[in-house]
């Protein structure tokens, strides 16, 4: 990520963000992919877009006494994050690991140059049995259109194989 390249765009709203804080701002954006929701003001904009996970996700729900009276924790809501690799790949996915290396910064020690590398895990049906909230029925809409096109294209490779393997005989 270069925030020269934003400030390019033209688009005057992300040049401004851009001259104003670098590419701090999708860094930020990424490093929230990883924190749950319920930490936060769920209100917001990260929080409207939430789900609530059961397993493989932070949702314990307990209680705590520190004064010998017992309050619920809330219960915490990890972001479903929809991975969008062209229109044939849409799925549904649980961010792994995050490493950031920011190269350069600016006076106020912005970052304007910076590499992400993000490890994501694809959350299959059965994942997303656990998952609660507005953005489930979408999440698994991703994950069914991704994986039917993927087995259609698999089928099409398959007649392509079989054409091959004609075209090699010699008859």
């Amino acid at each position: 990520m270069d925030a020269k390249d934003a400030i390019a765009e033209g688009n005057p709203v992300s040049q401004e963000v851009a001259k104003l804080s670098g590419v701090y701002s999708r860094l930020a954006a990424l490093e929230m992919l990883q924190f749950p929701t319920g930490a936060f003001d769920s209100a917001g904009l990260v929080g409207s877009v939430s789900v609530s996970v059961g397993a493989g996700g932070i949702s314990a729900s307990a209680s705590v006494s520190t004064t010998g009276v017992k309050r619920d924790v809330p219960q915490s809501q990890v972001p479903t994050v929809l991975f969008v690799w062209g229109p044939g790949r849409i799925l549904p996915v649980r961010v792994t690991n995050l490493s950031i290396t920011e190269k350069l910064y600016d006076a106020f020690l912005n970052p304007t140059h910076a590499e992400a590398t993000i490890g994501l895990e694809v959350l299959t049906l059965e994942k997303l049995q656990c998952v609660s909230g507005p953005l489930k029925e979408i999440a698994k809409g991703a994950y069914t259109y991704s994986q039917g096109l993927r087995q259609a294209l698999a089928l099409a490779n398959l007649a392509n194989s079989a054409d091959s393997i004609i075209g090699m005989l010699p008859i």
